[in-house]
């Protein structure tokens, strides 16, 4: 467990703030009094919620940037130091996703979510080292997902994504005990947010967006609450709670499971593939030739 907190007056820099959860986040920590710096790529979504967390208790800047590019995260940095001399918290919440098989995607595709979901949150980390290493209770958060921890298909760029963001996690909660730096996972199950709207690309078959059971707002309360507590790891939604739990005692059932849906999904084609008819296809071919 790390060390208990109180939110008031700590220096927050949230990324991915123009909508979702990070959105939520920011104006659930105005509300109890923290310094917030809110990034994200839209200027009129950040300047919208800028306008909403006025009269609140505590204050909330904006800075206009992009996580993958090293000089926007710079930017945020010294934006933070303008505005507040410093940072206490940071909230990597950042992403981006796309649904589809593997084999039908492309290399881009996999190269932006990682950019996106690891690369930019792991070197903002890196470049806040020191800042942090100066911040009252200082802590980190890395908004991951139930896919982190359980691999869903027709999701596997993401879920690799968050897989990576929860390994370096573990070792940097470890490595940075040194500094007396705190590290929070956070991992939400579907959530009623824009995030389905905003995807690369969304090709799957099998559709989540109906059974989103957690809102935004809920999300940041518990992940604010459990920057308060000290907690190291939180899971949310009962359904991504039980993936999780069940995955861990019974992983070949949930294979199976998984395995069973695409086939349901693929029934005809995987039917075909495995008739007599087509697997005697080649060889009538080649006697054809000869």
């Amino acid at each position: 467990m790390g060390r208990r907190r109180q939110l008031s007056e700590m220096r927050m820099l949230i990324t991915g703030a123009s909508q979702g959860i990070g959105r939520a986040l920011a104006l659930a920590a105005v509300k109890r009094g923290a310094w917030v710096l809110g990034t994200a790529r839209s200027a009129d979504l950040l300047q919208e919620l800028q306008r909403e967390a006025q009269g609140l208790p505590g204050r909330l800047a904006i800075c206009v940037a992009d996580i993958t590019s090293p000089s926007d995260r710079s930017q945020m940095l010294d934006a933070m130091v303008e505005h507040y001399q410093g940072i206490d918290i940071l909230v990597n919440n950042a992403g981006i996703g796309a649904t589809g098989h593997f084999s039908d995607a492309t290399e881009e595709r996999l190269r932006r979510i990682f950019e996106v979901n690891f690369f930019g949150p792991a070197e903002l980390i890196r470049s806040a080292l020191p800042l942090l290493r100066q911040g009252r209770t200082p802590l980190i958060v890395n908004i991951s997902s139930i896919v982190g921890l359980r691999a869903f298909p027709a999701r596997s760029e993401y879920s690799a994504s968050k897989f990576a963001l929860q390994g370096l996690s573990e070792a940097l909660r470890a490595e940075l005990v040194r500094y007396g730096i705190d590290l929070l996972v956070v991992s939400p199950g579907l959530t009623a947010t824009n995030f389905p709207n905003n995807m690369i690309e969304n090709k799957a078959r099998w559709p989540m967006d109906h059974k989103r059971s957690m809102s935004a707002e809920q999300v940041a309360e518990a992940t604010l609450r459990a920057m308060e507590k000290g907690r190291n790891n939180l899971v949310l939604t009962w359904e991504g709670k039980l993936v999780v739990w069940l995955n861990r005692l019974f992983p070949r059932l949930v294979d199976w499971i998984m395995a069973r849906k695409v086939y349901e999904l693929y029934r005809d084609e995987i039917e075909q593939r495995l008739s007599p008819k087509s697997q005697s296809a080649p060889l009538e071919a080649v006697s054809s030739r000869q």
